[in-house]
């Protein structure tokens, strides 16, 4: 990143760019370097990626659990960085701009606020008190200098309905968020009407087996912004978990022939 220009103003040039850019997901501050070294422009936090490295399951971390976590990998690196802030850790407009303020204050260059409200009987907020927690949101975040995605969270929480989805993010749109994200979205054609139904930078979440499409095909239909949520996480899980039972189960240590040597990833990591 150019030394001339914050986080921030580099966060917001990305999403003015000619094309889609991709945003991925570290878990930690090893993962963010080694991310950045690659070349990526910039990084956001996963709320279930958070939750794993503490042993949990997505939506069991608290707000200052998952600040400690985003003010590390904002140390890490000197790219911005976006936060995965759930639903603001509060049900009130106040609680999510009281979010947002502190989120700012740990360096972040942007985040997000999303209409789940993590309750089985009510898995989403009605659309009015959705949009009063995007517009509290979105004022703190214009008084911090912060760049605010809202999501639209239908398509994750059993409500497979695109006109109230597009609604939503319309009046999220509406309330001041600067980015639009709807994850889970079935299919392209819906990602590309969700994308022609508005104005403001549309976020895509890869990450879902058969809904996650490349970055040419996004980018065509419209989107801006490609995020990777928990998949890298779970990649990397997924590599410990095939090691761990090799050696568990067969005695042998074959996985050494596929992974980095020590060397190779330090060159990643600084000290």
């Amino acid at each position: 990143m150019a030394h001339e220009m914050t986080r921030l103003e580099a966060f917001r040039a990305l999403h003015q760019g000619p094309g889609a850019f991709v945003i991925p997901n570290p878990w930690d501050a090893g993962s963010a370097r080694l991310l950045a070294a690659l070349g990526f422009a910039a990084l956001a936090t996963s709320s279930g990626a958070c939750a794993g490295t503490l042993g949990r399951r997505d939506g069991s971390v608290t707000r200052d659990e998952a600040l400690a976590h985003a003010r590390a990998i904002v140390q890490a690196t000197e790219l911005p960085v976006s936060a995965d802030l759930e639903k603001g850790f509060g049900d009130s407009p106040a609680a999510a701009a009281e979010t947002i303020r502190l989120a700012a204050e740990c360096g972040l260059a942007g985040g997000s606020i999303e209409d789940a409200t993590g309750r089985k009987e009510q898995p989403l907020y009605d659309f009015n008190q959705a949009v009063e927690r995007v517009a509290a949101a979105a004022e703190a975040a214009r008084a911090a200098g912060f760049f605010l995605t809202a999501r639209a969270e239908n398509f994750l929480r059993g409500k497979a309905d695109l006109d109230d989805t597009i609604r939503r993010l319309q009046a999220f749109e509406k309330a001041g968020a600067d980015v639009l994200f709807a994850p889970g979205l079935p299919d392209l054609a819906a990602v590309r009407t969700v994308c022609a139904s508005l104005s403001k930078p549309v976020n895509f979440m890869a990450g879902i087996r058969g809904k996650s499409f490349s970055v040419a095909e996004l980018e065509a239909a419209g989107v801006r912004r490609i995020s990777l949520a928990t998949s890298l996480y779970r990649a990397a899980m997924s590599g410990l978990l095939e090691a761990a039972r090799e050696v568990k189960e067969h005695g042998s240590f074959g996985y050494l022939e596929r992974s980095l040597a020590t060397p190779d990833l330090n060159r990643f990591l600084q000290g």
